[in-house]
């Protein structure tokens, strides 16, 4: 006799998705800022938050990568399962996954240490997993850019002007300030610059998301 067992699984809701989403974001920068501010040797004119994943407590942005990139992939989820058909449903919340899997590499591969941090460090040098993290960082923060723009367009076709303007503004200004960081010349200007504009596009990420569970 054979016995033909079912299974049932229970797919977590969207709303929990979203919510998780949501929270990335700030969950990021309130451990960042804070680490920020403590630290020995951290300097925001200086020092990507990357950077907080050296020294003994380097632990801390290691998780708090990990956690912030499960969230945010959850959240791209959930906007996969919750945006009606049209354009950018399918791209939109693939560019966040994909931001949200950069922000596990940024985890496994540490940025080098450098430029006083952790204090008393000398000048930065180029390892392997530096190498990595950069090149994670950078396709997730290119990956966001585009997810600005593609949103953008949805907004504009769907008559919702001031989402387009907005999605549009953040993506010009994170794009110009990750290409002022990256072309090797991050003084102090251009550092506060990225940080402000890091701190733009997550914000959007979060409003996005918000906007969507309403």
């Amino acid at each position: 006799m054979t016995i033909a067992a079912t299974r049932t699984t229970t797919a977590v809701p969207a709303s929990a998705l979203l919510a998780a989403g949501a929270v990335s974001g700030p969950l990021y920068f309130l451990v960042s800022l804070t680490q920020a501010a403590v630290r020995d040797g951290f300097d925001v004119t200086k020092h990507p938050a990357s950077m907080l994943s050296n020294g003994d407590a380097g632990w801390i942005q290691v998780t708090n990568f990990l956690v912030t990139g499960v969230l945010m992939i959850a959240g791209a989820i959930g906007l996969s399962r919750t945006l009606e058909p049209g354009r950018g449903s399918t791209w939109g919340p693939r560019l966040l996954g994909v931001f949200g899997v950069s922000l596990l590499f940024a985890a496994v591969f540490k940025a080098d240490p450098g430029n006083g941090f952790p204090a008393g460090t000398g000048p930065a040098t180029i390892s392997t997993a530096g190498v990595l993290h950069m090149a994670a960082g950078s396709v997730g923060f290119l990956s966001l850019i585009v997810a600005t723009f593609v949103f953008a367009s949805r907004f504009s076709r769907e008559g919702h002007r001031g989402w387009a303007v907005y999605s549009r503004a953040t993506g010009i200004a994170f794009f110009v300030s990750f290409a002022g960081i990256s072309s090797g010349n991050a003084n102090a200007v251009v550092m506060l610059a990225f940080w402000a504009t890091v701190v733009l596009a997550w914000g959007w990420v979060t409003a996005l998301i918000v906007r969507s569970a309403r």
